[in-house]
């Protein structure tokens, strides 16, 4: 005997074990030694064999490429015998076999094989009738999957469509969430909004894991019977899917439309992976339970209580709009699979299309956004390139009547982006022309006829920057000298003591910053009407170093604008009717969350790509966050530092804000019914000839008594209006029987704020009409010089008094316009609010206009 050790490892390692010495030393005689690599495939299915195999070291694997029977599906380990079957009988090759490692293996040709065989009989003798009953057995198996696969073929799942596309972090945990769901037979349940491809994901971990070549099958909830005999059969009668489906996958769609009698069965099935027939006596339940082999995925569109917490993997798929990222890599997925189902050549799609896409929230999620690449594609043949144009519905209701001034004048852009904007115009002429007028106020006459200065403040400065909010906003801030000189101060201060100045301490400020400023307005409101600072230049030069005073101070304090962002009154007015501007600025938020992540626009940094080196945001607002103008003071710092092409300069529908994203708040109430005082505080003689009180104003307690209750009458108004409203809603509840939900006082309050704007263009319109063009002679006069035959552009008091009453009817129209947008709610119940705004203009009217005339 040559090789005893082989007759030895073929003795105790193979199913030759049961031949003879004799024979198993003839066999080992012409075994030829083989070595082959991982993942090569060493036969088949369907040739000829070649020889007999033994597999020695390493690990094979075996199946039918082109059946889904289980049953062919094989592993084989040292001491397999692979073709003996085939040699003996003279059948082809059943199995492909593939090597799952590197393999040794002895090889016995298939000619010296049947050598063997003739001059060995037993060897046939000894096999043959083994193999006879497992060719019974498999073809009992084959019949059994045969029928298997009949059942289970209206509810199978072939193949996942697709991985987990993209690289953001949602996407990456998503990948990982999967892998954790694929290595054991734990249930799962995947839950999130419609059109997330939640049964890709399903698939995704059945043919990820250990059981992927078993079946899966997929079942929606809303079609079960409500005893749930298809799902767990019936005693003594037709099993059901469950037993059917053995060691696969069964998948419940929308487990959220569960027959609620079912919901009990699942919940027992997955927390003991057991189940009873329908059918079964309570008494027998126990003993005739099922169970269950299956892995159970489930897929809801919310979570379920009775069930999150029987299942072992709980797996939230999160949606498109906040996946922004990943849209880049989904949209040329998309595109190509299209285009190579086609057979047509894939464009490109430009930058800005593809910001568009990211800008939009995508409610239907990949679905929906699948389906807008095809139809782009469809609506583009032959093109290299898909514009924005092709992606039309791509449009979030933020962006809805919204024209990007940016885009439609490059030279708006390129004039924000430079230095000139801001801040050549305010170190270079602001801060030197502030100084400049305020020692103007100080050092020249004192009153309006011979003070440039105090005519360039009350007659041009009041009513140009009232005119302005409806159409530019809080434009006024980015110029603003208080906080010139604040920022000057700070980096004076800063130089000179080196130090990290205080963060903002926002809670606090957020909660009575509002009230501060409101304070202050109110006593500057009365300082202006009891000291007549509209004819007192050095009072009107204390205003503005008191405001400039706040702003340096708090600029040594704290960092960036804080005074601007929360404490300056002029910033507070700004900030209210900035937000009936037709302009805005806001970013696109699908492209900051996309693609920007160093946030450059918010907190500052150098230069990067088309962004400029800035310090962020003056008022800590990110572009891609604001909904309300208040919290921008169009500096373009954003617009400057962003590399992305995120911010835009919008055209608006006037006011929008007010009754889409507006959160109100008190304190803007009160400021808002304090300039509206501010009105009437203005016209107090007026108001005490009107009213026949001839009440002696020079006095200092009656001027300040009749100031306050001037202050107070609009409030007292608009409050009995309010209660008017309530009153209304009540009654008609109790009539009709039908749930009115009111608005608050403080929602409807902000549909007052056109007629406050009016109101103070009304008042001061006598001033920028009647004085402004004085301004050549009162400069003159200013310097002691005579300005004779100078040109003076005044209008006729008739004249003044028509634009005053056609400003105040606009603004009461645009105030009941604004009021039923806010409220929502029938013109019948807000009717009290109507009739407090028309009593309140006919109010204005009579001490305004009437006075003109």
């Amino acid at each position: 005997m040559r090789y005893p050790e082989r007759v030895v490892w073929l003795e105790e390692r193979t199913e030759l074990g049961v031949l003879s010495e004799k024979a198993l030393a003839a066999i080992g005689e012409v075994l030829e030694e083989k070595v082959i690599p991982a993942q090569t495939r060493l036969v088949q299915e369907n040739t000829t064999p070649d020889g007999l195999y033994i597999l020695k070291q390493g690990r094979l694997e075996g199946d039918r490429i082109n059946q889904t029977n289980s049953v062919w599906a094989i592993s084989l380990l040292p001491g397999a015998l692979i073709h003996l079957q085939e040699l003996l009988f003279g059948q082809l090759t059943q199995r492909t076999i593939i090597a799952l490692s590197e393999c040794e293996l002895w090889f016995i040709p298939a000619p010296k094989f049947q050598e063997l065989v003739a001059a060995y009989p037993e060897i046939s003798q000894a096999f043959t009738q083994k193999l006879a009953m497992e060719l019974v057995q498999l073809s009992s198996q084959l019949t059994y999957q045969q029928e298997r696969q009949t059942i289970l073929r209206p509810y199978l799942v072939t193949k996942a469509k697709r991985g987990v596309v993209g690289k953001s972090r949602y996407a990456e945990r998503l990948r990982q969430q999967i892998k954790q769901a694929t290595n054991d037979m734990g249930s799962v349940l995947i839950f999130g909004e419609p059109g997330l491809e939640k049964d890709n994901i399903a698939a995704l971990i059945h043919f990820g894991s250990a059981q992927r070549r078993e079946p899966m099958i997929k079942l929606d909830c809303s079609t079960l019977q409500a005893s749930g005999v298809d799902l767990f059969g019936r005693a003594g009668g037709k099993p059901g899917l469950i037993e059917w489906l053995g060691t696969g996958t069964l998948l419940l769609n929308n487990i959220q439309e569960l027959p609620e009698s079912l919901i009990p069965k699942i919940a027992h099935l997955l927390e003991t992976k057991t189940f009873t027939p329908v059918g079964v006596q309570e008494l027998e339940t126990a003993a005739l339970e099922i169970e269950c082999q299956a892995k159970i995925i489930m897929i809801s569109e919310r979570t379920l209580p009775s069930i999150d917490r029987l299942v072992k993997h709980l797996i939230k798929v999160p949606p498109l709009r906040v996946r922004k990222a990943d849209i880049s890599d989904q949209v040329e997925y998309y595109m190509r699979l299209f285009c190579r189902a086609k057979g047509v050549a894939k464009p490109q799609i430009t930058d800005e299309a593809l910001r568009r896409l990211q800008s939009y929230d995508f409610p239907g999620n990949l679905r929906e956004l699948e389906s807008l690449v095809e139809r782009a594609i469809v609506q583009s043949p032959g093109t290299k390139l898909l514009t924005e144009e092709v992606f039309w519905s791509a449009q979030t209701k933020k962006k809805e009547f919204r024209v990007n001034l940016l885009n439609a004048n490059p030279w708006l852009r390129r004039f924000l982006r430079s230095p000139w904007w801001p801040d050549r115009i305010n170190y270079w002429f602001t801060f030197s022309f502030f100084a400049f007028v305020v020692a103007i106020l100080f050092l020249a006459p004192q009153n309006r006829q011979e003070n440039f200065a105090l005519n360039l403040f009350w007659a041009w400065w009041w009513p140009l920057i009232l005119i302005g909010f409806p159409f530019v906003g809080r434009l006024w801030c980015a110029v603003c000298p208080f906080m010139i000189y604040g920022e000057i101060t700070q980096k004076l201060s800063l130089w000179l003591w080196p130090r990290q100045l205080k963060r903002w301490p926002r809670q606090s400020a957020e909660k009575w910053g509002g009230w501060f400023l409101f304070g202050l307005f109110a006593l500057i409101f009365l300082w202006e009407e009891l000291w007549n600072l509209e004819n007192t230049a050095y009072l009107s030069a204390c205003l503005l170093l008191l405001i400039t005073a706040g702003a340096m101070i708090f600029s040594t304090i704290f960092e960036r604008r804080f005074w601007c962002r929360y404490l300056c009154p002029i910033g507070g007015m700004n900030g209210l009717f900035a937000k009936l501007s037709m302009t805005e600025l806001r970013a696109q938020q699908g492209t900051c969350s996309a693609e920007c992540t160093t946030y450059q626009c918010y907190k500052g940094g150098p230069q990067k790509g088309e962004g400029l080196a800035t310090n962020g945001c003056p008022l800590y607002s990110h572009p891609a966050q604001l909904e309300d103008n208040k919290d921008c003071v169009l500096c373009m710092t954003c617009l400057k530092a962003c590399p992305h092409r995120s911010v835009e300069l919008n055209l608006r529908p006037p006011g929008i804000e007010l009754w889409t994203t507006h959160t109100p708040h008190t304190y803007e109430v009160a400021l808002l019914m304090l300039l509206l005082g501010g009105v009437f505080l203005h016209r107090l003689p007026e108001i005490n000839a009107w009213l026949g009180l001839n009440l002696d104003l020079t006095q200092f307690w009656t001027h300040l008594g009749f100031s306050l209750a001037a202050l107070l009458l609009p409030v007292l108004v608009i409050f009995v209006a309010y209660g008017w409203i309530k009153l209304v809603i009540w009654w008609t509840v109790s009539r009709t029987q039908n749930f009115i939900k009111p608005r608050s006082f403080i929602e409807l309050a902000y549909g007052y704020l056109p007629l406050v704007l009016g109101a103070n263009l009304a008042h001061y319109l006598r001033l920028g009409l009647g004085e402004a063009g004085r301004i050549l002679p009162v400069s003159l006069a200013t310097f002691g010089l005579h300005g004779e035959g100078l040109p003076i552009v005044v209008a006729h008091p008739a004249v003044i008094a028509f634009l005053q009453g056609v400003t105040l009817i606009f603004s009461v129209l645009c105030s009941v316009i604004l009021t039923q947008k806010i409220a929502r709610q029938s013109f019948k119940c807000l009717f009290p609010q109507h009739l407090a705004t028309i009593v309140l203009c006919v109010g204005l009217w009579v001490i305004i206009v009437n006075s003109v005339i």
